[in-house]
């Protein structure tokens, strides 16, 4: 009974996060992938790339570290430090150039205390408890219910608080949206500004980073329907307990 409860009609809800998120990696991969062969014209690298943004921002002494991997780029607020994979870090591409410039368009977003950064920031501890806590109740709910140490009903009184967590986890994730656009429109307004990319190359920038973006969009609704889908979950149980 407990894994009827548990696995039903609502299960059709992961598919179109799985398709999405699916396509919006090989969306990124290919994008990425076309436009890493295409040297930039002004033969800039993205560290570059990335250093001259920042000093003409002001910010002369936040370090540009290289990290090894495969797209690792990122900005760490609480270093105020950018890291960028080698590939990104020495490559003199197109897609080099765009995705460091992304990064550093973070640096400045968090010069500016752009809102949206500083309350995703604020988020980051609750949200790392709280997609802990998610699993931790759901996986190992269900293994106490298989070894019979607690009832299904006793599941399901525990299953709002998983819903919430999870809550906190897709609204970490719809924040980080607007972070991750606005970081990208810094990035091509720099770009331009300062004549790293010129001409026709600002399309293909624009291009790679809202590829990128898309990974975002596919993540949160993948949030979104996986929620729903704990919902309906927690409303069998509470079913089966009127039943």
């Amino acid at each position: 009974m407990m894994f009827g409860l548990f696995f039903g009609p609502w299960d059709w809800l992961m598919i179109p996060g799985l398709l999405l998120g699916a396509w919006a990696q090989m969306k990124l991969m290919s994008t990425y992938r076309r436009y890493v062969r295409q040297p930039v014209e002004t033969g800039m690298s993205g560290a570059e790339a990335a250093r001259e943004i920042l000093d003409r921002a002001g910010l002369r002494n936040m370090p540009v570290n290289m990290v090894p991997g495969h797209l690792t780029d990122h900005y760490d607020p609480t270093k105020r430090a950018l890291f960028l994979s080698e590939e990104n870090y020495h490559g003199r591409s197109i897609a080099a150039v765009g995705v460091a410039a992304h990064e550093a368009g973070h640096a400045l977003q968090h010069k500016a205390a752009y809102a949206p950064l500083q309350w995703r920031m604020m988020m980051v501890p609750a949200t790392n408890v709280c997609s802990k806590a998610v699993w931790l109740i759901l996986f190992g709910g269900m293994i106490l219910m298989m070894l019979r140490v607690i009832t299904p009903a006793l599941f399901g009184v525990l299953l709002p608080y998983a819903i919430g967590a999870f809550a906190v986890v897709t609204l970490f994730q719809l924040i980080t949206l607007p972070v991750e656009y606005d970081a990208s429109r810094r990035a091509k307004q720099e770009l331009s500004a300062i004549g790293i990319v010129r001409g026709h190359e600002a399309g293909a920038v624009s291009r790679v980073l809202n590829a990128a973006a898309l990974t975002y969009v596919a993540a949160l609704v993948t949030s979104m329907l996986e929620l729903l889908r704990l919902v309906m979950i927690a409303r069998s149980f509470g079913s089966s307990d009127d039943s």
